[in-house]
């Protein structure tokens, strides 16, 4: 009974298969047999035209590299302040660019506000005394669980793309954004204005699975060799090919998304009916963060439920995460025991 995050999961059936099946016989290394090749050009097709795709094991290093194409050393990539690159990454992408500066931006339930963007961008030039404008890096579902519309990508791209920067995407939980969304890829990245999309598979299903999938073919000279570099060209690519080619068939991604969208609009219809909830972000994709009584939260705590209080200790905000194989049956033990948490007890019982 495990809500603490879509990490926790072990890996889809389909995809421990599928790694099985690749083990059979000697392949070609380091990328150069049939399957990673097959591959590469299937995720290129997912998103409808020509790109170049890199794998890579973690969303670290997808971010991190992906960065590392965009901005130079003295660059500076605007992002929100919850997001991946600023709080769980360890310094990667300023270790990866050289040295480029994390800039942060306001802007409501996780999502960068175009308004702030354009403030920096107006903001008066000091030349070499201060970071040049190189990138803006969106988080997509974002990290309080809410989605990007591609509307509002292309406001934020449009406007970085009239500066000369470049958009970056974070999409360790793209496939997420999508099943709420329920457009195609391609709207919701390359047509909005990406340029990078770093697409995810380890949250929804994969062992350890990420691509960079480049649509600004210009960025894309460097890439192999700082993936190298960077540790990340695996001598046995096709056990990460593997994990994509099985995501991919019959829409398995989007379908193991939609399943932990769904307990979490379950989960979060549930806990709206708990007397002193209070939602701190709208619930569209697979995470919710809500405030609840502290009887409530040490009441979960002491029935066995895993979670985390948000952003640590004696927060009574905390963080639901679902997943693609989180059990119904959890989600209602969960309810239930919310509310028994939350009903006032009777005199004279304990």
């Amino acid at each position: 009974m495990n809500f603490s995050s879509d990490n926790v999961t072990g890996a889809a059936p389909e995809i421990l298969a599928a790694i099985a099946k690749a083990n059979h016989g000697p392949a070609a290394a380091y990328g150069d047999d049939p399957l990673t090749r097959r591959v590469e050009a299937r995720i290129a097709e997912v998103f409808g035209r020509e790109a170049d795709v890199f794998l890579v094991a973690t969303g670290t290093a997808a971010n991190a590299l992906s960065l590392s194409v965009m901005a130079p050393p003295f660059g500076a990539v605007f992002c929100h302040p919850e997001s991946h690159i600023e709080c769980d990454e360890c310094g990667a992408p300023e270790f990866f660019t050289g040295g480029a500066k994390l800039v942060l931006l306001p802007g409501a339930d996780g999502k960068l506000d175009p308004a702030a963007l354009a403030a920096a961008l107006d903001a008066p030039d000091h030349g070499v005394h201060h970071v040049r404008a190189a990138a803006v890096s969106l988080t997509q579902a974002s990290e309080a669980g809410t989605v990007y519309t591609p509307a509002e990508v292309k406001a934020i791209a449009d406007l970085a793309h009239g500066r000369g920067l470049r958009v970056h995407m974070d999409g360790a939980r793209f496939a997420n954004a999508l099943a709420m969304l329920g457009c195609s890829p391609a709207a919701a990245s390359w047509e909005a204005g990406v340029d990078v999309l770093c697409f995810g598979a380890s949250k929804n299903g994969a062992l350890a699975a990420e691509a960079v999938v480049v649509f600004d073919r210009e960025l894309a000279g460097t890439f192999a060799y700082r993936r190298k570099r960077a540790g990340h060209l695996f001598s046995k690519m096709r056990f990460l090919a593997a994990q994509f080619d099985a995501y991919l068939e019959d829409d398995l991604w989007l379908r193991l998304a939609g399943r932990a969208n769904a307990a979490a609009a379950h989960l979060a219809a549930g806990l709206a009916t708990i007397p002193g909830a209070a939602f701190r972000h709208p619930v569209e994709a697979n995470e919710i963060f809500v405030e609840l009584p502290e009887a409530v939260i040490q009441g979960l705590f002491a029935d066995g439920f895993s979670f985390y209080r948000w952003p640590g200790e004696g927060a009574r905000l905390v963080r639901l995460v679902t997943a693609f194989n989180t059990r119904e049956a959890d989600v209602d033990a969960f309810i239930a025991s919310a509310r028994r948490h939350a009903a006032p007890r009777r005199p004279g019982r304990p």
